[in-house]
C-alpha cells in the first residue's frame, strides 16, 4: 500500500528538481526527459492496477500486454460477463448505482489481495489477482462511460 500523500510530496519534490526551467539550455532537453519520466512513474504508482502490473513486470511477469493473461476461473468469468450483459440491458443509469456500488467493493477487495499478495512475495497470486483487478477496472470504466444500449466491451 502506498500513502497517497506521501507519494504526492514526493512526487513535487521530484519535479520542482527536475523541472527543465530549472536547468541550463543545454541540459532542458535530458530534464524534460526526466520530468516527463517522473510523471509517468507518479501515475503508474498512483493507479492500483498499474502499479501491480509494474511490480510483475520486474519479475518478468507480464499481464498488462499478456495474451495467455486471461480468467481461468470459470466463477469469475460467469461473474464478469453476468455484470457485462446487467450493464448492456440497462435502461437508465439510476440501474446501475448498486452495480457500481459493487463493483467498487470488488475493486477494493481486490487491491487488499493485490497488497498481501506482494507482501508475501507471493507473484502467481499477485499476478491472478492483478488480472482479475483489470477486469473489475475494466468493468468500472463501462459503468461510467454506460449509454443506453451501447455494448459493453471488455479489454482484457
Amino acid at each position: 500500500h502506498i500513502d497517497p500523500r506521501t507519494l504526492r510530496k514526493e512526487f513535487l519534490q521530484l519535479q520542482a528538481v527536475a523541472h527543465p526551467d530549472r536547468h541550463p539550455s543545454h541540459l532542458k532537453t535530458r530534464a524534460e526527459a526526466t520530468s516527463a519520466r517522473i510523471n509517468e512513474a507518479y501515475k503508474t504508482l498512483q493507479n492500483p492496477l498499474l502499479r501491480a502490473q509494474y511490480l510483475l513486470s520486474l519479475r518478468g511477469i507480464d499481464v498488462a500486454e499478456d495474451e495467455t493473461a486471461k480468467i481461468d476461473d470459470p466463477e469469475l468469468l460467469m461473474e464478469v460477463l453476468d455484470t457485462r450483459e446487467e450493464i448492456e440491458e440497462a435502461e437508465e443509469e439510476g440501474e446501475l448505482e448498486g452495480l457500481k456500488k459493487v463493483n467498487d467493493e470488488r475493486i477494493a477487495a481486490s487491491e487488499k489481495v493485490l497488497d498481501s499478495a506482494f507482501r508475501e512475495d507471493d507473484m502467481e497470486g499477485a499476478k491472478g489477482e492483478a488480472v482479475r483487478l483489470r477486469y473489475w477496472v475494466n468493468i468500472k470504466e463501462s459503468l461510467d462511460a454506460w449509454e443506453k444500449g451501447k455494448p459493453v466491451v471488455l479489454v482484457h
